[in-house]
């Protein structure tokens, strides 16, 4: 059979987009779409501690832990409203990372010497 231009004008873009699907399923998905300043908690090490410093108050605090575990411990309280995550009146600043304190876990300790002698500054 032969294709009119018009049918070929029309298979064309799902041509391309089956071939665009079939080469996005060999690519990494973590180069496509990375996260928002988050670590995966699931990557920490049990062992492994954070020190973390709200106005001179330095505390010792297991990465991966709940954020707002280690606010209260701190004596930091942020505001909550839906406890889920969607509205972001508890977001916390720790270190450079802007992070919901009712669903984030406190970030593993980087290997910077300053930061590990002075703590992540939590805001």
């Amino acid at each position: 059979t032969s294709f009119s231009r018009r049918d070929t004008m029309t298979i064309l873009p799902v041509l391309s987009l089956i071939i665009f699907i079939s080469l996005l399923s060999t690519f990494p998905a973590f180069l496509l779409f990375p996260t928002r300043n988050r670590r995966n908690a699931s990557s920490f090490t049990a062992l492994e501690m954070t020190l973390l410093n709200y106005k001179g108050k330095k505390v010792e605090v297991k990465a991966g832990t709940p954020l707002s575990q280690a606010c209260v411990t701190l004596g930091l309280k942020p505001t909550y409203s839906c406890k889920k995550g969607d509205c972001a009146t508890c977001t916390v600043t720790v270190g450079s990372y802007c992070l919901k304190a009712c669903v984030d876990k406190v970030p593993p300790m980087p290997n910077v010497k300053s930061l590990q002698d002075n703590g992540l500054v939590v805001q």
